[in-house]
């Protein structure tokens, strides 16, 4: 009686991925954007973006022993904090028309609710939007506005 013999698995060849032809002129591509604001007060919004939000304190810019401005950085994303120069009125509005979208995989009802155990007032509570994603938003003490969604 003949023993068979096992032969050795065949491994899947890999196609060659498709080439995609790009365009001309080329188009962008980013690996990455931040976001440089301007405040009223760098220590207040510091403060804000660190203990209310959760976003850490990166590098400091001083000038003449003066704070000018602060990186804060959240996962892989940075966020500049620049200080008021007032130059164009200290009345002036910030954060008119401008909206950061934030995007995480964590749970958004958690990071409300702990916004709110804060004492931090939502734009409006973690809900299903219109076209499908999962968000809520605030405003911070410059009236930029945030909206954070959670990725699925």
């Amino acid at each position: 009686m003949a023993t068979k013999t096992k032969r050795p698995k065949r491994t899947a060849r890999r196609r060659p991925a498709a080439r995609h032809t790009r365009r001309e002129p080329e188009s962008l591509r980013l690996r990455s954007m931040a976001a440089s604001l301007t405040v009223n007060d760098v220590p207040t919004s510091v403060a804000w973006y660190r203990d209310m939000l959760g976003f850490t304190v990166g590098e400091r810019w001083e000038e003449n022993g003066k704070l000018r401005g602060t990186q804060m950085k959240a996962g892989m994303c940075d966020l500049m904090l620049n200080q008021d120069d007032f130059a164009k009125g200290r009345d002036r509005a910030k954060g008119v028309g401008f909206r950061l979208w934030a995007s995480t995989v964590q749970d958004i009802d958690a990071i409300a609710a702990r916004i709110k155990a804060q004492g931090g007032r939502l734009d409006f509570e973690p809900r299903r939007t219109p076209w499908g994603s999962y968000a809520f938003a605030i405003t911070d003490p410059d009236g930029y506005k945030i909206t954070f969604i959670q990725e699925e």
